[in-house]
């Protein structure tokens, strides 16, 4: 399903730290030629990571909370490379599924809007020039299907909610974006087998392939929708 074309000098950030469908994204990209930075808070055990992956794949220091935190690491992108071809937002936290709407955990919502949706709406804001600067860039916002209200249920009301939220965002970027040659689109990798999902979870490879598919799609294929493996997925 990945391209299997050549991205030699191309580059691409993947946050979301040491994770596995992080880890395998990297990996899938490095392969196809991208220099891939890992945004992790520690830059010690990202760089860890990254030296199983292969030499084309580093840490970078991001951290999604702090205010400045996207600005400063897309500070550091442009010094280095004047661009950025693809952009994978995997940052997130707190999948509350004890969590009732009317018996919430409060501050693991609050935690969890302000890392899921707002640090995903500066990541975006702080990346959109360079992903501009490219005339080619992706926008991949990696969004579970809990967040779609297709298939919404009770049970992790903060994680979901804000999800659903960072999917309008995605919509609205996807528009405001079109014009600079930027195509933004929503993958779910399933529910795959990740800290969060063993052991029921599916193996990690296909899912990061869906999201390395929505990360090198040609000049004319689709933005502004959601997909799981390629094939669309309702909102």
């Amino acid at each position: 399903m990945t391209s299997k074309a050549n991205h030699s000098g191309k580059v691409a950030l993947v946050t979301g730290g040491n994770r596995r469908i992080v880890l395998e994204t990297g990996r899938l990209l490095a392969a196809l030629g991208f220099t891939v930075l890992i945004g992790i808070r520690d830059v010690a055990k990202g760089e860890a990571a990254a030296k199983k992956l292969g030499s084309n794949v580093e840490a970078i220091a991001l951290d999604v909370t702090l205010p400045e935190g996207p600005a400063v690491a897309a500070a550091e992108v442009e010094r280095r490379f004047r661009r950025l071809d693809v952009f994978v937002n995997n940052a997130a936290i707190h999948y509350d599924l004890s969590a009732r709407a009317l018996r919430p955990h409060r501050t693991v919502g609050r935690k969890a809007f302000e890392t899921n949706v707002v640090g995903a709406w500066r990541v975006a804001f702080a990346f959109a020039p360079l992903l501009s600067a490219s005339r080619h860039g992706r926008l991949v916002v990696v969004s579970p299907e809990g967040g779609s209200p297709a298939s919404m249920d009770s049970g992790a009301p903060a994680y979901s909610t804000g999800r659903a939220t960072l999917n309008a965002l995605t919509r609205i970027l996807a528009a405001e974006l079109r014009g600079a040659g930027v195509l933004v689109n929503a993958v779910s990798p399933d529910w795959v087998e990740t800290d969060m999902a063993r052991p029921s979870g599916r193996p990690v490879a296909p899912g990061a392939a869906g999201i390395v598919w929505a990360a090198t799609l040609p000049d004319d294929g689709p933005t502004g929708g959601f997909f799981r493996d390629g094939k669309r997925l309702p909102w």
